[in-house]
């Protein structure tokens, strides 16, 4: 994914300004905060954080998880079967792009598992799934590839274990996983040159004339003492499911990994989700306020050491208490 400068005007008096690398941040305005009565009026349990760790874990032992390789299509395979095992129906959107570095084409895979493929309310829980091929914000070996712990497998890890749960308790809404491919292939100086899956997916969804309510794309959401604050294009998408879920994970006492704390534009699945297809889409994602994204962010310390099952259980008990206690249809 990548950052953009921006200017986010809050109110007459209070501007942020946050430019790549930087870290500036502001609380949520007063007016966007939930209100002190709870919204989780039911109460759900089985999500499993040690699951979801071996299900990163599993993803690593194929190896690079990179558009054209082997490994690649093997990881693949293997997640349309766990999709395929726990959801009610299950797609291989199989599709082609080209690598932003070289211009070679690739395959694109993007996974989709349904739940309740018939409920009229429906709501999307994404993930991308590929590696990086390159560590370009190591400090050494920075053409090499990266296992992608934490930037890709920990939200399918999430996503995984939450399609299992889904397996044995039903919600009422309709609940599509898409687990994106070739988010990471991206060079900054290359517009639309990330999120390639996500690109291909709202040009030809999984189903013509799909519609969902309104989604939630989980993007290294496994890291130690992981924060998660409001993305600009989240807020400016779907405010309204910021306020929801993050009401969420306050009431069930994960405060300290969502606060309420607004940040800069990043540009990721979710924005190419919304710009084709109008779907509020918002992004759960890791941000250090002292250092941008997390210190192993690209590197090749992104390994299953940078992965630590408290925010794995935090995100992961949010996204399934969301499910069963959405927010009013309009």
């Amino acid at each position: 994914m990548k950052l953009r400068a921006f200017l986010l005007l809050l109110s007459a008096s209070t501007i942020l300004l946050w430019r790549c690398g930087g870290n500036s941040e502001t609380s949520a305005p007063s007016d966007s905060t939930a209100s002190e009565s709870g919204i989780v009026t039911r109460k759900v349990s089985g999500f499993s954080a040690d699951n979801a760790y071996q299900n990163i874990k599993k993803q690593l032992d194929f190896g690079f998880r990179i558009p054209g390789t082997p490994a690649h299509k093997k990881c693949a395979d293997w997640l349309f079967q766990e999709l395929q095992n726990t959801c009610d129906t299950a797609y291989f959107q199989s599709g082609e792009g080209k690598a932003p570095k070289d211009g070679k084409k690739i395959p694109i895979y993007n996974l989709i598992g349904s739940i309740n493929p018939q409920a009229k309310n429906r709501m999307i829980i994404a993930s991308h799934w590929d590696s990086r091929p390159y560590a370009d914000q190591d400090n050494k070996q920075q053409t090499e590839p990266i296992l992608a712990a934490n930037d890709g497998a920990s939200g399918v890890g999430i996503i995984l274990e939450l399609a299992k749960n889904l397996k044995t308790q039903k919600p009422d809404w309709g609940i599509d996983f898409i687990l994106f491919d070739a988010e990471d292939l991206g060079i900054s100086e290359i517009e639309n040159s990330f999120c390639l899956g996500s690109q291909y997916w709202g040009k030809h969804p999984h189903i013509p004339n799909y519609k969902a309510n309104f989604g939630v794309l989980l993007d290294m959401v496994g890291g130690h003492n992981a924060q998660f604050m409001w993305e600009e294009n989240s807020n400016n998408y779907a405010n309204w499911i910021l306020v929801h879920t993050w009401q969420i994970a306050q009431e069930l006492g994960y405060e300290n990994h969502f606060p309420l704390k607004l940040i800069g534009a990043i540009t990721d699945d979710h924005k190419y989700v919304y710009e084709a297809t109008k779907i509020p889409m918002i992004d759960i994602i890791q941000y250090d306020p002292n250092n941008g994204f997390a210190p192993f962010w690209h590197t090749h310390d992104d390994n299953m050491d940078a992965v630590d099952k408290r925010t794995l259980n935090a995100v992961g008990n949010t996204m399934l208490h969301l499910i069963f206690n959405p927010p009013a249809t309009l």
